[in-house]
């Protein structure tokens, strides 16, 4: 396929429009499961922590399959992925209706659908950024917040199905609506053109991979071709020993011209095997020197401390900050909290607010004179406080401002690649932003778990938020420490060694 420039414009804005709608279709409803947790919990009776696993890996099953989810995008293309993957989410959603156990849901909705939405956030991406050069950036920004108006719209909207069609019928009713996916991917134009074709590799490129295939060619095919020989040749000989003796086989190569024609094509068959046996051989080192480099960039990463301790607090993070867009609306039935006080639904005010978060904290981290990664960390250390707060929250309306302020800096998430970037450099953030989405996925499904778990054994939700509050603040403590500056001018106080300075002094004294 031979793609053009990116047009950062034109069809590209129809891409940007789809992809949002892609994203708030498949997104609305695993976000707001909240909702469908309360649901659950009474259809099904069972305990907080085995139902919390539901939603846990609708969210973090995309994120652990990230690498196959990007591996399926480039070798199929957006689109056909696109429309694939929109037939897994609407499909999950309605075969969760008939599910007769958790169990069950655990295949339908958490993983069916957790798998389809992974797919469908690879996808939208990818293409996004095919059309864009220039404004990725606001681009990848409009994009992100159809997950967070998904939300907001989605846990109202599943509220009032389950009221009139019961959970059943909400499931399938929503799960109709993600059938829509299948007309933004089939809009999900490829980039593509004829009249600017662009070359495979250009000529240097080619030519070390042409040395490499080749510099040993000659000798490992005389070696093959050897090896090959021998074997062919005492197959022959035994062969024609027991037809008719070897004298008599020696004289029919000399005199019969079709003997002669069978051993050209004998030889010619040997070499074509020692090339294919050759050409075995050089990919098998070149896949195992790729594993080696693989294996080596990724031990480079963890020695860098800022990179490692950005692991620990993005693993941290997923684990305490997820459950509250999961659990809040169960929190707010446990304190007492009439449903005619709910004026919105808490999830929805996380899902606004989010929104809010994501685009706010977008535009600051444009700002040269503010560091991204000390605004991250700030960002990790209030939302431990807040987490830590919701204890204390008895009524409707500080339940709202503690979701709201938990929804915006849920944000965190828009400045997370420029956090990556910082730490890694920008050759280096494909690796390392893959290897942070994989912890962050199993700190998604690990989080509401630990969390129900926690009320199962205490029946309240203070030691679960109090756990939560204290995971988010270690991780924000953890990676300060790792970015402060102070081990920087510690390592360049350190004395120049000897030999330099002594080079020096004789070179200004000459």
């Amino acid at each position: 396929m031979e793609f053009k420039k990116s047009p950062d414009g034109g069809w590209g804005w129809v891409i940007v429009l789809v992809s949002f709608f892609t994203q708030f279709l498949c997104y609305g409803s695993p976000l707001a499961v909240g909702v469908l947790y309360i649901e659950w919990l009474d259809t099904f009776g069972e305990g907080k922590g085995k139902t919390a696993w539901v939603g846990s890996l609708a969210s973090g099953v995309g994120l652990l399959a990230s690498p196959v989810c990007s591996l399926c995008v480039s070798s199929f293309g957006a689109r056909p992925v696109t429309i694939f993957s929109g037939f897994m989410v609407a499909g999950g959603l309605m075969l969760s209706s008939f599910a007769p156990n958790i169990y069950f849901l655990f295949f339908s909705y958490g993983i069916v659908v957790g798998l389809g939405c992974g797919l469908l956030y690879t996808a939208t991406v990818t293409i996004t950024c095919q059309y864009f050069d220039s404004h990725r950036g606001l681009a990848l920004g409009l994009i992100s917040t159809g997950s967070s108006v998904g939300l907001f719209i989605y846990a109202a909207l599943q509220r009032l199905l389950i009221e009139f069609y019961g959970l059943d019928g909400c499931l399938l009713i929503v799960g109709a609506l993600a059938l829509n996916i299948l007309a933004c991917g089939s809009l999900m134009r490829p980039l593509e053109s004829s009249d600017c074709p662009l070359p495979e590799k250009t000529a240097l490129e080619s030519v070390p991979d042409r040395y490499s295939i080749y510099s040993e060619k000659g000798k490992d095919l005389e070696e093959n071709t050897n090896v090959l020989g021998k074997s062919y040749g005492a197959e022959e000989t035994r062969k024609s020993t027991l037809a008719s003796g070897g004298r008599k086989q020696e004289s029919l190569l000399h005199k019969n011209p079709a003997t002669v024609a069978h051993a050209k094509e004998a030889e010619t068959y040997k070499k074509k095997v020692a090339e294919q046996t050759y050409f075995c051989k050089q990919l098998a080192k070149r896949k195992w020197q790729l594993y080696k480099d693989y294996c080596g960039e990724t031990v480079a990463l963890f020695k860098n401390k800022v990179f490692s301790a950005l692991f620990i607090a993005i693993f941290l993070f997923d684990i305490g900050g997820f459950p509250p867009s999961l659990l809040m609306e169960d929190v707010a039935r446990s304190s007492n909290v009439k449903e005619e006080e709910l004026i919105m639904p808490l999830i929805s005010i996380i899902g606004i607010m989010t929104a809010v978060g994501k685009l706010l904290l977008g535009i600051l981290a444009d700002f040269k004179w503010i560091n991204t990664l000390h605004l991250y960390v700030a960002t990790l250390v209030i939302m431990g406080l807040a987490l830590c707060a919701i204890p204390f929250a008895k009524s409707y309306v500080t339940l709202a401002i503690l979701s709201g302020i938990l929804g915006f800096l849920t944000g965190n998430w828009s400045i997370f690649p420029y956090v990556t970037t910082k730490t890694v450099g920008i050759e280096k953030l494909a690796h390392a932003y893959g290897i942070l989405m994989f912890f962050a996925g199993l700190g998604n499904s690990l989080g509401p778990p630990i969390v129900g778990w926690f009320y199962d054994w205490t029946q309240t939700y203070d030691t679960a938020f109090y756990f939560s509050g204290f995971c988010v603040l270690l991780g924000g403590f953890i990676l300060l420490l790792a970015a402060l500056p102070s081990w920087d001018t510690c390592n360049k106080l350190l004395p120049r060694p000897a030999p330099t300075t002594f080079l020096y002094k004789v070179t200004s004294n000459v």
